[in-house]
């Protein structure tokens, strides 16, 4: 979904080796949550493990960017449905208005990215059962439209498209603005530009995005018979699959049409399109707006859960935590973030939103690496069911890699994501630190 905006702004063809190395750092931090997830022998997410581990606070900062990536990543993945829908229904003749998508790149509302959020989440709020069966039929979709693309798209390729594989250095558009530069370039004085080496940094943290969910492999250490073991395994090695997918795609794209002509919305569609093959484009988009559907779908349901969760702990209202008698879900979360997500993606354009994502999932990663270091000094005593190899080199690794890639993402993001946490912390400190069970003395 990412990869037509990124190929066609950052990095070209190049775009391949952006997914590698944002796979590298996945890894890194992937390894560091199997130990962290591991210690704790709970079910949950960041949130839970830090909460039990490291402290409250820490577990704050933790749910709090978890909020922000899954919300934002839900209306992300819905803006980008919604891109494929609009494209498929412009095959049978029906068109969207430019005010009801974002299309135009004017202000509007995004009706079916909307639309799609409210109904997955009365989805979500029927119980995990209906969300699996569903899960699994669109997953299976979404596997089949990857292979569709790159075995047909094989047959499209011309050489020429791929040259140059790593464009020149140039300017940014617009007067090279500092609020839309990556913050390395503007911290070290340089003109801020797109494409060439620091082009591939710039796309390499903006399709981190397509990586969002890797970590929930680790979750799974304490059910593993041999975690050590199985452990590596699993996270590199569906890492390793999934990078192997997203660089063939990337490069079938980018050989089919010249990456500056590269559609942004529904970019894999549009590429059969432009070489006489409105066939596989109607499939393409079809595939992709079923397979994006559980993407939608677990992001909603990871959401409310990491909010219930900080909501049982005291930090946000308890109401929110009550549980629906009949389906034994948490409906008022799930009710309330689905709104606040539907109008998310409603009125923000995908590129607006991804980057926010990023950067709060990279800043979890390093309080995650940083957390397993200080429990290895700390707390030698917890059982650990998975090890991290080569600690503390290996999380600091982690720690620096993640870094890396949030210096590359723009200044606006990162005036956003400060704005985002110092309401965090307003919240914290203002409301949750007080009615939490460790601040009412109780034990968790």
């Amino acid at each position: 979904m990412v990869t037509g905006a990124v190929a066609k702004q950052f990095a070209g063809p190049a775009v391949a080796l952006a997914f590698i190395a944002s796979a590298v750092v996945c890894a890194l931090a992937a390894l560091c949550y199997a130990e962290f997830a591991s210690t704790v022998p709970v079910a949950g997410s960041a949130y839970t493990f830090g909460y039990a581990s490291i402290g409250e606070l820490p577990a704050w900062i933790i749910g709090w960017d978890l909020v922000l990536e899954l919300a934002l990543g839900a209306g992300v993945v819905a803006g980008g449905w919604s891109g494929y829908v609009a494209e498929l229904l412009s095959h049978v003749g029906i068109e969207v208005p430019a005010r009801l998508s974002h299309s135009s790149g004017r202000f509007g509302f995004d009706v079916l990215a909307a639309g799609l959020v409210l109904v997955l989440t009365g989805v979500v709020m029927a119980g995990m059962k209906l969300s699996a069966r569903v899960t699994g039929v669109v997953v299976a979709v979404k596997v089949t439209v990857v292979l569709v693309v790159i075995f047909a798209g094989l047959f499209y390729i011309t050489g020429s498209n791929y040259r140059p594989f790593l464009p020149p250095s140039r300017p940014n558009p617009g007067g090279g603005s500092h609020l839309h530069a990556p913050l390395v370039q503007v911290l070290f004085g340089f003109t801020p530009t797109s494409f060439g080496v620091m082009g591939i940094f710039s796309a390499a943290a903006v399709v981190f995005f397509a990586f969002i969910g890797f970590d929930i492999v680790a979750t799974a250490a304490e059910e593993t018979r041999n975690p050590q073991r199985d452990m590596p395994r699993g996270i590199i090695g569906s890492l390793v699959v999934c990078t192997v997918l997203y660089v063939a795609v990337s490069l079938v794209v980018t050989g089919m049409q010249k990456y500056s002509q590269l559609d942004t919305a529904a970019p894999l569609a549009s590429a059969f399109k432009a070489v006489g093959a409105p066939f596989w484009a109607g499939l393409i988009s079809f595939g992709a707006a079923v397979g994006l559907t559980s993407v939608v779908m677990i992001l909603l349901l990871g959401q409310t859960r990491v909010f219930f969760a900080m909501s049982r702990d005291g930090l946000l209202p308890r109401a929110f935590s009550q549980v629906h008698p009949k389906f034994g879900t948490p409906y008022r979360t799930t009710v309330l973030l689905g709104v606040v997500v539907a109008l998310i993606a409603g009125f923000f354009s995908v590129s607006e939103l991804e980057e926010m994502v990023n950067i709060g999932t990279l800043f979890a990663f390093v309080v995650v690496a940083v957390g397993v270091v200080v429990l290895r000094r700390t707390r030698p005593d917890l059982p650990r069911a998975f090890r991290a190899p080569w600690v503390p080199v290996l999380p600091v690794v982690s720690v620096c890699a993640s870094l890396w890639l949030m210096l590359n993402l723009s200044v606006e993001t990162w005036l956003r994501f400060a704005v985002w946490m110092v309401l965090g912390f307003a919240v914290y400190f203002g409301y949750g630190r007080s009615h939490s069970r460790l601040g009412l003395g109780s034990d968790r």
